[in-house]
């Protein structure tokens, strides 16, 4: 029979352990942080204040967005008290403009040539004084192909240098229209944050091109998860826009500069976890990741 002295030393023995076990485990759980969801690495939020409520929110205005000529919705506007920052919902159509190989007389090219324009009346091309696509010559990335073209362009280079442009393909970039900008104080090579409300990716983006509401580069989309080809890619909804007027200097930037400027913004703005929070109420029905 065992002395009740060794019966009480066999349980410590075999009960300690156990205890610094799950003491380990439960340390382990609290130290372990959320996976990293951003295609493109930007760095995950930091913030660790409770989100505004969405309900918080200020309607700036309603956006009527036509597509072929014709009403399609309208777009709410929204941002919060005094922030100059704006957000809103939509789909995301692919944009190839400014990469060297988006548009070729073949029509080979990344996106289709009627998404350039038109004879006379281009715009995602440079076009001569007869309205004709100017062609890239031997020294440029691509010969042959149009020099594609977006609104924000690197004015130290030569007016005909491809590399003027904000390359779709390589970084990620937003469309707005006119009179979005117009109405926000938002200029080109201001910064965004763009989530894939489905998903919970997000990737930080510059605002480089004029046209359509809900928008983005080729680059943009692959960050998000979203199919990025630029003649049928794309997603019908369920992406969330956050655009910061004034944060940017009227020129492109390099992707590294992109991350960090924007993330600057957007850690002031709330961070992802005020992203999600809005995604999830501005975006319903949907399968939301939160932070």
């Amino acid at each position: 029979m065992q002395k009740p002295g060794h019966l009480f030393a066999l349980i410590l023995v075999l009960v300690v352990p156990l205890l610094l076990f799950a003491g380990n485990e439960s340390t382990n759980a609290r130290n372990t942080g959320p996976s990293q969801s951003s295609a493109d690495d930007p760095q995950r939020s930091q913030a660790t204040d409770t989100p505004k409520s969405c309900d918080a929110r200020s309607l700036m205005f309603n956006f009527d967005d036509y597509r072929d000529g014709e009403p399609a919705r309208q777009v709410p506007i929204w941002h919060f008290g005094d922030s100059s920052a704006f957000f809103f919902a939509a789909g995301m159509t692919i944009d190839a403009d400014g990469a060297p190989n988006a548009y070729n007389p073949e029509n080979t090219g990344l996106d289709d040539l009627s998404n350039a324009g038109s004879p006379g009346h281009w715009d995602g091309v440079l076009q001569d004084g007869d309205g004709n696509p100017l062609v890239q010559g031997p020294s440029d990335p691509f010969p042959g192909y149009y020099i594609s073209c977006t609104a924000l362009a690197d004015r130290s280079k030569p007016p005909l240098d491809p590399t003027r442009f904000v390359d779709a393909s390589r970084i990620p970039y937003i469309v707005l229209p006119r009179e979005v900008a117009r109405q926000t104080g938002a200029w080109l090579g201001d910064f965004a944050v763009v989530m894939n409300a489905r998903s919970g990716k997000y990737s930080y983006a510059i605002f480089a091109d004029v046209g359509t509401l809900g928008e983005g580069s080729i680059a943009l989309a692959d960050n998000l998860g979203i199919w990025s080809d630029a003649r049928q890619g794309g997603r019908r909804g369920g992406i969330f826009y956050v655009v910061f007027p004034g944060s940017g200097n009227g020129r492109p930037r390099a992707l590294d500069e992109i991350n960090s400027e924007t993330e600057k913004a957007f850690q002031e703005w709330g961070g992802e976890a005020q992203a999600g929070s809005c995604a999830k109420d501005l975006v319903p029905n949907r399968p939301f990741w939160l932070p």
